[in-house]
């Protein structure tokens, strides 16, 4: 199974669930890709004393996740790319296309 989850909240639980849902999935054998988009691109500046986000995503990352990032929000926030790769709307749509099934979070 090739699954895309989509983060767009940079709120730390949710964030934080759902990269345990990738790592999960990439142990089970599966492909996994996320992308970020709205507040979810602030993903690597989450710190939170009970959801341990930068470590999560370090797993996810080290587990041969695909992560993806939207442009024109890291723009908006005036950010650059971290982690992972700037993105467009193309790719998420590319994605979504090449996934069995699609996870939104946020």
């Amino acid at each position: 199974m090739k699954l895309a989850i989509v983060i767009n909240t940079n709120n730390a639980e949710s964030a934080w669930n759902a990269l345990r849902l990738g790592n999960n999935t990439i142990a089970a054998g599966h492909e996994v890709g996320v992308f970020l988009m709205g507040s979810g691109v602030e993903i690597e500046n989450i710190k939170d004393q009970t959801y341990d986000v930068a470590g999560t995503l370090a797993n996810f990352l080290n587990g041969n996740g695909k992560l993806l990032a939207c442009g024109t929000c890291l723009k908006s926030r005036h950010q650059e790319g971290g982690v992972c790769p700037i993105s467009t709307m193309a790719q998420l749509v590319q994605l979504i296309a090449e996934s069995d099934k699609v996870i939104s979070f946020g």
